[in-house]
């Protein structure tokens, strides 16, 4: 706590005041244009990823970066993301996996949260990419494996992230975006699906396919 402590200090001290004027146009409202849903992991910092500033992003963070599909009990994530979708007017929508995730590895080991009932019922939510793994990425080498679950994880994510009614209402009239990153945090690469090549790719080689609308599993975005 000493050191969140001070380091408010110092956000008043500097931060605050270099960015006085733009938290007080924020006074007045928010209109990011941009919802990016990562992992809870305190590895990853979006704002810092990005380099944006406050207001830029609306944030959805929880373990595992999973967006429970429509039909699901009333959840967090579907409240929040149709906020930003109907209530702000975002135009993208980021699902970001990250490498090492704590939540991809208690799906690939359930033994790991064998003492943990509440993750154990978050993870149903990601029984596709198990099966996925499973099936078709059963013979790669542990570390192979893993990035392989999480970048399969990344796209189940999108694929329920389509049967939100108020996604599915503006992808109909082409008025938003899905977009699929995989942030390494130990190499500070960002991977971006591509679906004409259906793989991950360094988004420095794909920024023209990440603000244009492109395909997914046959799905447009």
């Amino acid at each position: 706590m000493r050191n969140l402590i001070q380091g408010i200090h110092q956000f008043q001290k500097q931060d605050f005041r270099e960015l006085r004027d733009l938290f007080q146009e924020l006074v007045h409202g928010q209109s990011p244009e941009t919802l990016f849903i990562t992992c809870s992991d305190s590895r990853i910092d979006p704002n810092r990823l990005t380099h944006s500033l406050p207001g830029d992003l609306f944030i959805l963070r929880n373990a595992g970066n999973i967006v429970p599909p429509h039909g699901t009990t009333a959840t967090g994530e579907a409240a929040t993301i149709e906020f930003a979708v109907t209530g702000l007017g975002v135009k993208d929508i980021i699902i970001c996996g990250h490498s090492h995730c704590g939540a991809i590895k208690a799906l690939l080991d359930p033994q790991i949260i064998s003492h943990m009932p509440a993750m154990q019922g978050w993870l149903a939510h990601c029984e596709a990419t198990r099966q996925i793994i499973r099936e078709n990425y059963h013979d790669l080498p542990t570390d192979e494996l893993m990035m392989a679950a999480i970048q399969e994880n990344v796209l189940v994510q999108i694929e329920h992230l389509q049967t939100l009614p108020a996604v599915a209402a503006r992808r109909a009239r082409g008025a938003i975006h899905l977009h699929a990153w995989v942030y390494q945090f130990e190499t500070g690469d960002v991977l971006a699906y591509d679906p004409s090549q259906q793989q991950f790719l360094p988004l420095r080689r794909l920024e023209r396919a990440a603000t244009e609308p492109s395909e997914i599993r046959g799905q447009p975005i």
